[in-house]
């Protein structure tokens, strides 16, 4: 156990796990779709649905999706804020009784039209997972440097990507491989002791034919 299990995360709001991980699923989705964010459909359940207005669900995921940390006093005015800046937020409170209490589905949209689906719970304490990314089933915590990959589901993926990062002394700690069905959209997530940098993705995505897309992802 950690110390930040026994007092909880720096953050504005009066909950760890409706505001300041809400945020933090907010962050996480920007991370994911790779650039700014113009429109977005998030969609909460269970206790999100219930009481997320109350502590501020809504205004965190807003902030978070917008960059803004758990401890950003934005929180506070993130609907507003996201209405001046364009961004289109529209919330949907779920009757639907989820896998887990503290859900919430969010559909984005960047500035270059590129979307993502992406599905998060909150675990308490500020702590996270995501789920699913477009219809996959992921484990995302956000604890650790990670790398995403996009490919097709054929041969090679796994030791094209190793072979680069070794290449850029970058050590991995584990990885996992995700995908709908042999042969189709899979996706494989990388934990690494070093982040990646932005210079290696296009190196990643090029090494490939089957890569269609390399996110890289801090410690958030």
């Amino acid at each position: 156990m950690g110390i930040f299990d026994i007092i909880g995360p720096v953050m504005i709001g009066p909950s760890s796990s409706h505001t300041a991980g809400a945020a933090r699923i907010g962050r996480m989705a920007r991370e994911i779709l790779g650039e700014p964010v113009v429109k977005a459909k998030i969609t909460l359940y269970g206790s999100f649905s219930d009481t997320g207005k109350g502590h501020g669900t809504d205004k965190a995921l807003a902030a978070g999706l917008m960059g803004y940390l758990p401890e950003s006093e934005e929180i506070r005015d993130a609907l507003q804020i996201a209405k001046d800046k364009g961004i289109d937020m529209e919330f949907v409170f779920s009757n639907e009784e989820p896998a887990h209490p503290n859900t919430a589905f969010i559909q984005a949209q960047g500035k270059s039209g590129h979307e993502s689906d992406i599905l998060g719970v909150s675990l308490g304490g500020g702590r996270i997972k995501i789920t699913e990314i477009d219809g996959i089933s992921v484990e995302i915590t956000g604890e650790e440097y990670t790398l995403i990959t996009n490919h097709y589901d054929v041969p090679g993926i796994v030791a094209a990507v190793s072979l680069r990062l070794a290449n850029h002394n970058i050590n991995i700690s584990n990885m996992r491989v995700f995908r709908k069905k042999k042969g189709l959209n899979a996706v494989m997530i990388v934990h690494t002791d070093q982040e990646v940098p932005e210079s290696m993705i296009k190196e990643l995505v090029d090494c490939n034919k089957n890569i269609k897309r390399v996110i890289s992802l801090g410690i958030i």
